[in-house]
């Protein structure tokens, strides 16, 4: 009889468990463009229809290592989310604000 993976999850040791759920955690924080679009359940002719634009057009801001802050925000408003720019330092983080477009720019 096969056993499911709940079943063999729970057998694990504590420990391995925690690290699995922090493996999982970081992945689900840290994700390329085409991921979170499938993630959230949205197809590239679904997200090109909100962005008024074509699949392909999608395909490849999906592909891109280096795009517009503004057309990224775009894409991230069309898939229903905010983008936030942060920057991480050792002694805190610090959210950017300021460009153009920014809801939070002059406040």
């Amino acid at each position: 009889m096969a056993r499911g993976f709940r079943d063999l999850y729970r057998k694990l040791p504590e420990d391995a468990r925690r690290r699995i759920e922090e493996r999982v955690e970081t992945a689900l924080k840290e994700m390329p463009l085409h991921e979170l679009r499938e993630a959230r359940n949205l197809t590239q002719q679904q997200l090109a229809a909100q962005l008024r634009s074509g699949q392909a057009a999608v395909s490849k801001l999906e592909r891109r290592a280096d795009m517009y802050v503004s057309t990224l925000r775009r894409f991230i408003e069309a898939m229903g989310g905010e983008l936030v720019i942060l920057a991480r330092f050792p002694d805190g983080d610090v959210r950017i604000t300021g460009f153009r477009g920014d809801r939070s720019a002059g406040s």
